[in-house]
């Protein structure tokens, strides 16, 4: 009898590890960094949807500033950031050697940044009536000839070159190639003040058919809205960039995660890690958002109903089929 018992009480063990074998702990939450901007809020919506339709993951996201949100990620609070700038946070590169932030994946890397003019001021538009005003206008040096075209409002004499925010980075190195290329000589560098004053400014010119020059970036909705030409500048040199005498590079977008997040949740990882978008989608994105109003969550079953393709290669089909019967929902 006693040897029935030991032998029932063995099998039950078993039993119970075989059913645990294969239960690897996953995450019942994942927080998501937010540090302010539009393109990682959607993206944020994206991902957070298919945790949770093809993943059975509850979602949520911790809001601060972009050196904040760093660190909760280092320190675990926050198990992913679905944008890391790599080339503008400084100890990036040390923090994953040292195995503090683990890089699951390129998000993005075809971002651009710098002086923007509207292609109607090279080509016309003849839709508009719009003559081309600057024909020959194809690099940041050839400004220097159309002065009076981008004529400033409050200086006749000179051009008006609307530049980046006062404290960014950028614009440090915008003053010093204004500088570089003489064109201190031919127009007032004004500050926009703000982000929302800056797109305003391209905006309001853009549909006026008004010429203008000024700094911006990609990816925006601005970018998708309306035809917008980067002016060309020297090759980057990393040695001279800093001085203003080449372009602005483009940017690795990354998307990073916590190490012990990747460890409990490695199927929700593998995802991440194959998650890959574009500037000109994420511009899209955002223009949809602009122009229907609809939230970062709305616009993201808009954009995953649009890009079926993209679901396959992220996900298993048998995830990509629970978040194709939840969108359908």
């Amino acid at each position: 009898m006693k040897m029935k018992v030991y032998f029932l009480c063995l099998l039950l063990s078993v039993a119970l590890l075989a059913g645990c074998g294969g239960n690897t702990a996953k995450p019942v939450e994942v927080v998501f960094g937010e540090s302010g901007w539009d393109s990682i809020k959607f993206h944020n919506a994206v991902a957070m949807f298919i945790a949770e339709a093809g993943y059975g993951l509850k979602t949520r996201e911790m809001s601060g500033s972009t050196p904040i949100i760093y660190n909760t990620l280092m320190r675990g609070d926050v198990n992913v950031l679905m944008e890391v700038w790599v080339d503008n946070m400084p100890t990036y590169r040390a923090d994953v050697a040292a195995g503090r932030v683990i890089e699951l994946g390129l998000n993005y890397g075809d971002n651009a940044q710098g002086l923007y003019v509207p292609r109607f001021v090279i080509e016309g538009d003849s839709a508009r009536n719009i003559a081309p005003l600057a024909p020959g206008l194809k690099t940041v040096d050839d400004l220097k000839k159309y002065s009076q075209v981008f004529r400033d409002p409050e200086d006749r004499n000179k051009g008006r070159i609307y530049g980046a925010i006062s404290g960014w980075e950028a614009d440090n190195i915008l003053r010093k190639k204004f500088t570089h290329y003489e064109l201190d000589k031919f127009y007032n560098y004004m500050d926009p003040g703000s982000d929302a004053a800056l797109s305003a400014a391209i905006a309001s010119a853009c549909e006026q058919g008004r010429p203008i020059v000024a700094y911006y970036w990609e990816p925006t909705w601005l970018m998708s809205r309306y035809e917008l030409v980067l002016l060309e500048d020297a090759p980057f040199d990393n040695d001279t960039f800093l001085e203003g005498k080449c372009e602005f590079p483009s940017v690795r977008v990354i998307v990073g995660a916590n190490p012990a997040f990747v460890k409990t949740a490695p199927e929700f990882c593998e995802f991440l890690r194959r998650y890959q978008t574009s500037s000109d989608l994420t511009s899209q994105a955002l223009l949809h958002i602009r122009t229907t109003g609809t939230s970062y969550r709305e616009a993201a079953i808009w954009f995953l109903k649009n890009n079926d393709d993209l679901l396959k290669r992220w996900v298993p089909e048998q995830v990509a089929g629970r978040v194709r019967a939840k969108l359908a929902s």
